[in-house]
């Protein structure tokens, strides 16, 4: 599908002026996601999670509005849904100062590639990388 070109003016906040593109992981229309649905047992938690496309409209919303650094983190966070959760953490902790080698911080980037084809994750680990070998704080190889 093909991502709608949209007008930070006239669709923001896409929740009131465009929930026709929003749905949730499980396919509901966002609009369908009322207090009532939740007491009749018709949305489960996973239907409460965001999913990549809207993060992805969210993302075009803010860099059409010259808020380019917030899409970029939007983009990040799109490729983050298909990365479980304990994952996204050990990449979290492995990204501290002193806690990684250059070379298994390149090796969490190419796994963000390669495994889920997250481009705008694994340029993050690596421009990290890079910083972290300028400053001095990669962890000693052993």
């Amino acid at each position: 599908m093909t991502e709608p070109n949209l007008d930070p003016a006239v669709d923001y906040p896409l929740s009131v002026h465009r929930s026709d593109l929003l749905f949730t992981p499980t396919g509901k229309p966002f609009d369908a996601v009322t207090m009532d649905a939740v007491i009749a047992g018709e949305i489960e938690a996973a239907d409460l999670r965001i999913t990549p496309e809207a993060l992805r409209l969210q993302a075009q919303i803010a860099e059409k509005a010259g808020r380019t650094q917030i899409g970029a983190n939007m983009r990040r966070a799109a490729e983050m849904t298909a990365i479980s959760d304990e994952r996204v953490l050990q990449i979290y902790n492995a990204l501290r100062p002193n806690a990684s080698t250059k070379a298994e911080l390149d090796a969490i980037a190419d796994e963000l590639l390669d495994t889920y084809n997250a481009e705008h994750l694994a340029t993050l680990v690596r421009e990290a990388a890079e910083v972290y070998e300028r400053r001095d704080i990669l962890a000693e190889s052993e």
